[in-house]
């Protein structure tokens, strides 16, 4: 199908961009002291090269009292001007447009001091935060001011650098919808009281900007439209804000989103997952372009470029934001425009490489593609230096991915799985409530074994005897694992959650879930068996369930748990189970704890590696290397399997 509104080009202050599709800024933890490198350069060239129209770099502080966190760029140092230019020669040599950030989060301050401490953190009031635990000071007038002065400061750096526009970031409770809010902002100056002096800021801020940078550059604003908490703005506030900034012509375009830093329910619009409907925001966005005159932008869950090109040709948004479709596939908006939808590498909304890694002080990745951020290492996918016959031994994540880059390679490859159905452990993951989406992972890595006409053996259980008879010279073992059945008292009545998953479990009325690992599969589990109408206990080893999950998800999940009536019992061991009771032990201090009632125990508690095909291959001496991936080398999640498999191939 043709996506004719998606690559028309717009044109913005003479700025003109080559199609409707952007990457929003979003940080990716690879700038290094503050400042914009080969690492950032790299990741953003790959989006400019894969056909995006238009390229907006993370936040940049500008003011010494910005700093996010420590990957923040740091703005308002001169310093950054020449990395900046490299970013914009890159960017520009694939005939695409960059924009800047320009950023202050006011009490939206997540990270630490270098040395640990906490940071001092400015706001319009002192109004405490509930997320982040912080008390912000009140900004003085003169501090106001030199902020003020720091957009256009900042601004101008990025334009002597070549970049073609700036955004100044109002969304997410950042500080100028601090100013805005009336209950952040609780002042009685110029800045605070009035609907007109709340919007001073953000008025000053545009005006400076402007002075500093000329007619020429595109100047945007993103907001949020809608907070979705019961603390942040709304759009019976944002949007005559919106309407006024636009009137008095401040901003070229908007950039509209939802949702908040400040509250855990607010939280979960800033990275929508895959439990959000795919352009949930387009209503508003339509709403706003119902108001203004300026282009509207929108960003938020616009997975694939049919939903973006529907968007754009109904008038609900004039540019998509398509951050994590880009992250999860660069060549997205290429493939798009040559009409190569199947060949898309989809993003699942899954938050845990992208948003999860940024969240762990770790550079941004992608679990279905771990070539995403790093593209200056192991993601440069070269020509193998000899042409190797190689078998793959399971078709899980990590078989796939490293038939595929095998392939990619130039090497003879074939994959062989045990069962009728490609996929490992994801076929069960995509079974949880709400995790359906996590599929299309199978499908992804499934169509690029047929672009790349890797040879799939399904149904066959490989032996050392058909290896010898293959003759490879490498096998690459991915064999998986199975549930961890531990030793405990009464375990011959329990049963795992892959028993409860393929329907192969009677389970009674009360049931207690006991999770080790805090991921996916004890929350997944419980919800699932109290929706089915059983009574729930969820017990964990963790300190909160779901500790190890990407926290969007993790807190969304357990507010869904709360409203399912699940009971959840933290710092809690399993050790057995009668007719009468399950029994855990405290962690903390080895108390017994004694759930009474328990009809059924459903064990959530980790998986141990496959080594039956490799220890059988360590037996004997064999004409060939063998080398072993995935669950199988250690139980990990699908992010590690799918990075091992690229590492492997990479090295053979």
């Amino acid at each position: 199908m043709p996506l004719n509104d998606l690559f028309s080009p717009l044109t913005i202050r003479g700025c003109t961009i080559r199609n409707r599709i952007f990457t929003t800024g979003h940080q990716t933890n690879l700038v290094s002291d503050g400042l914009p490198n080969d690492a950032l350069k790299a990741y953003l060239s790959d989006r400019a090269r894969g056909g995006a129209g238009l390229v907006i770099v993370e936040i940049a502080a500008i003011h010494e009292t910005a700093q996010f966190n420590n990957f923040t760029i740091l703005g308002y140092r001169d310093e950054c001007i020449p990395g900046y230019r490299q970013l914009a020669n890159a960017v520009h040599e694939q005939d695409c447009r960059i924009f800047g950030q320009l950023f202050h989060p006011g009490r939206e301050v997540l990270g630490m001091n270098p040395d640990g401490t906490r940071r001092v953190t400015y706001a319009p009031s002192p109004e405490p935060h509930e997320r982040y635990l912080h008390m912000p000071r009140a900004m003085p007038l003169g501090l106001i001011e030199e902020i003020v002065e720091g957009y256009g400061d900042t601004a101008s750096r990025m334009k002597a650098a070549g970049l073609d526009g700036v955004e100044v970031v109002g969304s997410h409770g950042y500080l100028p919808a601090q100013f805005l809010n009336p209950r952040t902002n609780r002042r009685s100056d110029r800045y605070g009281g009035t609907e007109e002096n709340r919007l001073r800021f953000l008025s000053d801020v545009a005006k400076g900007i402007r002075r500093k940078v000329g007619d020429e550059m595109v100047v945007g604003l993103r907001i949020s439209g809608d907070d979705m908490n019961q603390i942040g703005l709304t759009p019976e506030e944002s949007l005559p804000a919106i309407q006024q900034l636009s009137d008095n012509g401040l901003f070229d375009y908007f950039n509209v989103t939802a949702g908040a830093s400040s509250t855990a329910s607010a939280s979960f619009h800033i990275v929508p997952s895959m439990s959000f409907d795919t352009g949930y925001l387009a209503s508003f966005s339509a709403q706003v372009k119902s108001l203004v005159e300026r282009p509207v932008f929108v960003a938020g869950r616009i997975n694939q470029p049919q939903i973006a090109d529907r968007m754009v040709a109904a008038k609900e948004a004039d540019m998509c934001g398509m951050t994590r479709a880009m992250i999860s596939d660069p060549e997205m908006p290429n493939k798009a425009r040559e009409g190569r939808l199947d060949d898309i590498r989809a993003c699942i909304g899954c938050n845990q490489a992208c948003i999860g890694h940024i969240q762990l002080d770790a550079h941004i990745s992608c679990i279905q593609r771990p070539e995403t951020g790093r593209e200056l290492g192991i993601g440069n996918i070269m020509p193998a230096p000899r042409r190797k016959r190689v078998i793959v031994v399971g078709g899980g994540p990590a078989g796939m991915k490293a038939a595929v880059v095998a392939a990619k390679r130039g090497h003879e490859v074939s994959l062989y799985e045990r069962t009728k159905r490609l996929g490992g452990q994801v076929l069960l993951a995509q079974m949880l409530p709400g995790r359906e989406e996590f599929g299309g992972l199978v499908t992804n890595l499934e169509r690029e074994l047929q672009l790349n006409q890797i040879a799939v053996h399904r149904s066959v259980e490989v032996t050392p005897d058909l290896l010898i008879r293959e003759k490879p010279d490498t096998v690459i073992l991915a064999t998986g694992a199975v549930p961890h059945r531990p030793t405990l008292e009464g375990e011959e009545h329990m049963v795992d959650a892959w028993q409860v998953l393929r329907g192969e479990a009677e389970l009674g009325g009360n049931v207690v879930v006991s999770d080790w690992r805090g991921d996916w599969v004890g929350l997944g589990v419980a919800e699932m068996l109290a929706r089915n109408g059983h009574h729930v206990r969820l017990t964990t080893t963790c300190r909160a369930p779901g500790e190890f999950l990407q926290f969007y998800i993790r807190d969304r999940w357990a507010g869904v748990l709360h409203s399912l009536g699940v009971e959840i019992i933290p710092y809690a061991r399993l050790f057995g189970f009668d007719d009468e009771a399950a029994y855990c032990m405290q962690t903390a201090l080895n108390e017994p704890i004694v759930l009474d009632d328990t009809d059924s125990v459903v064990l959530c508690l980790g998986h141990t590696p496959d080594t039956n095909l490799e220890e059988a291959l360590r037996e004997n001496e064999y004409p060939f290397e063998v080398e072993v991936i995935g669950d199988c080398l250690a139980p990990r999640t699908a992010e590690e399997a799918i990075l091992d498999g690229l590492v492997v191939s990479q090295s053979i």
